[in-house]
């Protein structure tokens, strides 16, 4: 078989995939606060963005590359690249530093971003670029800014960009603090989990702007007043990224979860409660009052950062559960 035929027949594999990959987000309802969305997916290909990944193994990680010789092995890559999974892109030592999120994932924040036209975006961690080119896909290059840490993961997300047609622009720098020659900016939205806002994000948005961050296992959505006030709830859907690397990283803390009732040990809804008070509730009053709530969900808790101090809060920014997040001291737990 010829390399042309090699070629159209790994094409033609690379469109099913991602009409198949499109069907299961539409049955999964990711696209279902903002159906215009679908036309960004099925648009753009997500396997120019993951020339390869990694995939678990008993020995480990195997690479899955998408240039050998091999093509069974390609035909194996194109297909992993439109699963709806993460995909492990970047490693360490064995640590995964940069991934390229489950679909079915991004396409719930994009379309809970709730973008109109000529909004401008900043992505905080920009992956392997292939959300920053539905991005641009959707709203135009000039018009989006993705920023990353590290200077290899912004290079190969240049490259995969200008592959795939696509020319946002793409900086190196922490993301903790923004893009400032960039802002003003509408929306905000991170790839990576925070255990703050970063107070900066504040300054460089437009009011009325929205920020959707990861941040204690789910998705805090806020709206910004000011560059010193913000809120909002969570949603609904748990979610979990690479931490945010930089000046806003912090190492949690192993939790004992002794004397614990198991309900409580086994619930993610309870884990995401103790990863929203670490540090505030052990896990004893946690679950205590995790099971007096009536086990609440994500959509039930949000964040208010005001112009000195930052919460948690369950239910009402000043009902009677308010939590500081790290680094501020804010109100502490009013009740247990």
């Amino acid at each position: 078989m010829s390399a042309d035929a090699l070629d159209k027949e790994l094409a033609d594999l690379a469109a099913s995939a991602r009409a198949g990959l499109l069907r299961e987000i539409e049955a999964s309802g990711a696209f279902d606060a903002d159906p215009r969305w679908e036309e960004a997916f099925a648009a753009v290909p997500r396997h120019l963005f993951v020339p390869y990944y990694y995939v678990g193994g008993v020995g480990g990680h195997e690479r899955c590359w998408g240039g050998s010789p091999d093509p069974r092995t390609r035909a194996r890559w194109v297909r992993g690249a439109y699963e709806d999974v993460p995909l492990a892109t970047r490693m360490r030592d064995g640590v995964l530093l940069s991934s390229s999120s489950q679909p079915s994932l991004m396409a719930l924040m994009l379309a809970e971003l709730r973008v109109e036209d000529g909004h401008r975006v900043l992505e905080i961690g920009a992956g392997t670029g292939y959300n920053a080119a539905l991005l641009s896909y959707r709203l135009g290059d000039g018009h989006v800014t993705t920023v990353d840490l590290d200077p290899e993961i912004t290079e190969s997300a240049r490259r995969h960009l200008q592959d795939a047609g696509y020319r946002p622009t793409v900086v190196t720098g922490d993301g903790a603090r923004g893009v400032p020659e960039r802002a003003p900016f509408d929306r905000i939205i991170a790839t990576c989990t925070l255990t703050s806002i970063p107070r900066a994000w504040l300054a460089q948005c437009a009011p009325g702007a929205l920020i959707l961050a990861p941040l204690a296992t789910g998705l805090i959505a806020l709206t910004v007043r000011d560059a010193g006030h913000a809120e909002g709830h969570f949603l609904r859907t748990p979610a979990f990224f690479v931490p945010l690397r930089g000046s806003d990283r912090r190492e949690p803390e192993p939790v004992a979860l002794a004397g614990v009732p198991h309900r409580a040990r086994e619930s993610d809804l309870f884990h995401f409660l103790l990863a929203l008070t670490r540090g505030i509730l052990d896990p004893q009053e946690a679950s205590a009052l995790w099971e007096r709530e009536g086990m609440p969900g994500r959509e039930r808790y949000g964040i208010t950062v005001g112009a000195e101090h930052a919460w948690a809060w369950l239910d009402e920014p000043e009902g009677p559960y308010a939590w500081p997040l790290p680094g501020s001291s804010g109100p502490g737990l009013v009740e247990v």
